[in-house]
């Protein structure tokens, strides 16, 4: 099975407390967030886990620990760093303090465990086709050596997205295919691998890998470990992504992005953050009367296994 702790919320950034205790005590509670009576109880020992799979927009706070994490699983990592400023991630770091912090990362977990994240790619009149391209180059000229790979996405127009962005500009046919060219060719220039990540399309004539961002072919090779050859569902239409059991919650994320799926009121996760308590196996609030506990599944994905 493979532990997702960063797909709800970004768990290192402003839960490294609490993250770091659960695997020390080696089990963690999560709430089902369409039945929120439901709990269900994973084990968090190297016996019942595959892997570890981590993504943040800043490790700074967890560098020093994470070795506690990283010598008894095998672990990847998703680091987010996109050309937007704090008028659309909030309470994201500044792109050259994240571009250092991860050149740390992979210093101590080696580059093939480490995948930047180039996700979402929006258009408004600040971040057009060209912004999006020099900064790309930029930050590819300094990440390449690294990182594994580079992964994009086109951001999704679901309905909540044009309440929050009323700025954002739809892309079109046109913005994409030359986005992803732009990408490609930078990409190539680097030597740095790039594929898109979900219902993105196909670029492969761009030298653009249309495989899944986390995948057991993936967190395999980086760890050395061989997996089963299975077929996963995925999380959305397009997706060829493994799956996971995230440890997470939604709308706990204090970073703000204004494209953010996970969050859906920004003041809810304010509110959720006041009950973080970094002792409780749950990571907002404590386990009820009313509610249900269940241990969860956790076969595992390897071969032999």
């Amino acid at each position: 099975m493979i532990i997702n702790t960063g797909a709800r919320t970004d768990t290192v950034q402003y839960y490294t407390t609490w993250l770091l205790k659960r695997f020390e005590e080696g089990y963690a509670y999560s709430r089902n967030p369409l039945f929120p009576n439901k709990v269900t109880r994973y084990e968090l020992t190297p016996e019942k886990v595959d892997c570890v799979v981590f993504c943040s927009k800043d490790y700074e706070p967890i560098l020093a620990d994470l070795e506690t994490i990283t010598s008894r699983f095998p672990t990847y990592f998703h680091y987010t760093i996109t050309a937007y400023g704090t008028d659309v991630e909030p309470g994201a770091p500044s792109i050259e303090k994240r571009m250092e912090t991860l050149e740390r990362l992979s210093a101590l977990v080696g580059k093939q465990r480490v995948a930047w994240r180039y996700d979402p790619v929006l258009l408004t009149d600040r971040y057009t086709v060209e912004t999006h391209l020099e900064t790309f180059e930029r930050m590819a000229r300094e990440l390449s050596p690294h990182v594994d790979r580079c992964i994009f996405g086109f951001v999704e127009m679901y309905k909540r997205l044009e309440k929050n962005m009323p700025e954002l500009i739809p892309l079109t046919d046109g913005d994409k295919d030359a986005l992803a060219r732009g990408l490609g060719e930078i990409a190539a220039r680097y030597d740095l691998p790039i594929q898109t990540c979900g219902a993105s399309g196909d670029y492969a004539r761009y030298g653009i890998n249309p495989s899944g961002c986390m995948t057991l072919d993936m967190v395999g090779k980086a760890n050395g470990i061989a997996f089963r050859k299975l077929k996963h569902k995925g999380l959305r239409e397009g997706c060829q992504c493994m799956e996971t059991r995230d440890i997470g919650a939604y709308d706990t994320c204090l970073n703000g992005c204004r494209y953010c799926y996970a969050n859906k009121h920004p003041e809810k996760s304010l509110e959720n953050f006041k009950l973080h308590d970094p002792d409780s196996p749950l990571l907002i609030g404590h386990l009820k009367d009313t509610d249900t506990l269940q241990q969860g599944f956790q076969k595992s994905f390897r071969v032999g296994a």
